[in-house]
């Protein structure tokens, strides 16, 4: 039996956290076009990878009564996706400021822009309400987050 590697989680470069996504014809409406809500999946994958390359894992925030909601995400289209695309999502967190967190995201093929993403999250307990990041992932995420 062959050894399989694991799944990638991306890379980073500066501050972007960089994540390849490969459009499937699962992907796709019955045009060959990626059907608009999918790019909120691949957007969700972005920012979980990041957390998870930065060492924060969600089943871990769960344990401590931890989540995130998103409160605001603003998507501009630029170009259509189509099957069989390679597609990069880039991701960064570029401020928290009490319990929000401001990300950008934008999804490219090779140089053009598919996608832009304005997102704001809220950290939550599992119950629903606001609460500020722990210390522990505020300290984690200070390397990539753009200084004031």
């Amino acid at each position: 039996m062959t050894d399989l590697p694991e799944p990638t989680a991306g890379v980073f470069h500066g501050r972007e956290h960089q994540l390849p996504v490969r459009i499937y014809y699962e992907d796709t409406d019955f045009s060959g076009i990626v059907y608009h809500a999918n790019y909120l999946r691949y957007f969700e994958r972005g920012r979980s990878d990041f957390f998870r390359m930065i060492g924060i894992s969600h089943s871990e925030l769960a344990t401590i009564d931890t989540a995130f909601a998103l409160t605001r995400m603003e998507i501009d289209f630029k170009k259509a996706a189509r099957v069989d695309d390679a597609l990069v999502v880039r991701t960064t967190y570029d401020r928290i400021k009490g319990a929000r967190l401001h990300v950008t995201q934008r999804i490219t093929r090779g140089e053009d822009l598919i996608a832009v993403a304005s997102v704001e999250a809220i950290c939550i307990t599992l119950d629903g309400r606001p609460r500020k990041p722990s210390p522990d992932m505020v300290a984690k995420l200070a390397p990539w987050v753009e200084p004031a």
